[in-house]
């Protein structure tokens, strides 16, 4: 059996690094690694986060296993939203990218900001060697 070769366009590995790499994935993930969670609670926590996209994201998080989604007879119904544990095995091992993140934007910011004072009309082709 051959192994995984995420660099192969057709390896399902793939789409899990699709999911792995959405900004929301990781945000809603952050949160639900707290705990449990309402649709509404996660649309006010996570500015910017349409309804639309938060409803993709957690349909998609659903179908692939990690997020469970449970509705409350309640009236109006409750709906909640909770990692399971192969969720919680993701969002574990996101943490650390966020903790990166949130040490080092500053670092980035600058490096960004260096950048653009070398190349302000943006003259270098994206993607191209300098």
């Amino acid at each position: 059996m051959l192994l995984p070769n995420p660099y192969v366009a057709d390896c399902p590995t793939r789409q899990v690094l699709d999911r792995i790499a959405d900004k929301w994935t990781v945000l809603v993930l952050g949160l639900l690694e707290v705990g449990p969670r309402r649709f509404n609670q996660l649309r006010r926590e996570v500015e910017g986060l349409s309804q639309k996209m938060l409803a993709q994201t957690l349909r998609g998080l659903e179908r692939d296993g990690l997020v469970t989604r449970t509705a409350f007879a309640t009236v109006p119904v409750t709906v909640e939203y909770a990692l399971t544990p192969l969720g919680r095995t993701l969002a574990t091992a996101l943490r650390p990218l966020m903790d990166w993140a949130e040490a080092r934007f500053g670092e980035v910011a600058a490096a960004q900001r260096a950048y653009d004072a070398r190349d302000p009309g943006g003259d270098r082709g994206r993607g191209q060697a300098a």
